[in-house]
């Protein structure tokens, strides 16, 4: 069962093209950090401005350097049915471990097509393990409780990925698929309280930044240690919220680049570089909390 911090990791760009030596670096450093899982082609790696083949080359390569020591759970979910089907296929093909599927944005389905669109990527993927997305700030559509439930019997569907910051939907969402399907936090700032309802675990932005203080939390949480878990919740929130002050992946891009040296900071358009306004507001409070490591 998927679980742990999985790192919504970025893409990194030289030019324009994907920077390849600078994303090794990346996954590696997640790796050393202990993370579960890397997940490629999400949000955070830009995925609405990668190509088809940018994204089955970043998944590829994922795979080839982790090497069985996290899961790889690669982003192959687009508002276009058979699109995501050729992806998810593609995906299993190249050895990743499960698909991180986004519900369609822009489309708006009602959760008739929602369900029609899940269930034709497992169809179309026999044994491949699915992720479902739920991210309405983004697609302008929610996966309801009764349709996470019905794709919950599918074999293929293992787990959600729910970013809607609606712990009484997180907690009603465990009440009713039970371990059917496993809750996995999208939303930093929420991931904590997600958990003690029923979450078992996170797919993150903020471990791009600080993978050894998200694996902690968790580690921490898992442990039954709450209080501790709490502290360190705290200690990072002023974190979680200002890595969105701007559209993710903007300030975590920045952020990386500052404390790491790696050139990461570039971004595709139409998103654009941190405002000078955010970079002061964003290292305050890198400076604040150490964060680097």
């Amino acid at each position: 069962m998927l679980g742990g911090v999985n790192t919504a990791i970025i893409t990194p760009f030289c030019d324009g093209a994907i920077d390849w030596a600078t994303y090794e670096a990346l996954v590696e450093r997640q790796l050393e950090a202990g993370v579960s899982g890397i997940v490629p082609c999400g949000t955070t790696g830009e995925s609405s401005t990668l190509s088809d083949e940018e994204k089955l080359a970043l998944i590829d390569r994922t795979v080839r350097q982790v090497a069985g020591r996290a899961a790889v759970i690669g982003g192959v979910g687009t508002n276009d049915t058979a699109q995501s089907v050729r992806l998810t296929r593609a995906a299993r093909e190249l050895g990743a471990d499960a698909g991180l599927v986004i519900t369609p944005y822009y489309n708006k389905p009602t959760q008739a097509g929602l369900y029609a669109h899940f269930a034709a990527i497992a169809k179309g993927a026999p044994g491949f393990p699915l992720v479902l997305y739920n991210v309405p700030g983004r697609t302008g559509v929610n996966l309801a409780v009764a349709t996470a439930d019905r794709l919950a019997d599918l074999p293929e569907v293992v787990a959600l990925k729910d970013a809607t910051a609606d712990l009484g939907g997180a907690a009603e969402l465990v009440a009713t698929c039970g371990d059917r399907l496993a809750l996995l936090s999208g939303d930093d700032a929420t991931a904590f309280p997600l958990w003690c309802v029923g979450g078992r675990g996170v797919i993150s932005v903020t471990s791009n930044l600080a993978p050894k203080r998200m694996v902690a939390l968790w580690s921490a949480f898992s442990r039954g240690d709450v209080a501790a878990a709490r502290a360190l919740h705290s200690a990072l929130f002023p974190l979680f919220r200002a890595l969105f002050i701007e559209a993710n992946p903007v300030p975590v891009k920045a952020a990386i680049e500052w404390h790491t040296g790696l050139p990461t900071a570039e971004v595709r358009l139409p998103l654009t570089p941190l405002e000078e306004a955010s970079v002061e507001v964003l290292r305050g409070v890198c400076r604040r909390l150490g964060i680097g490591s």
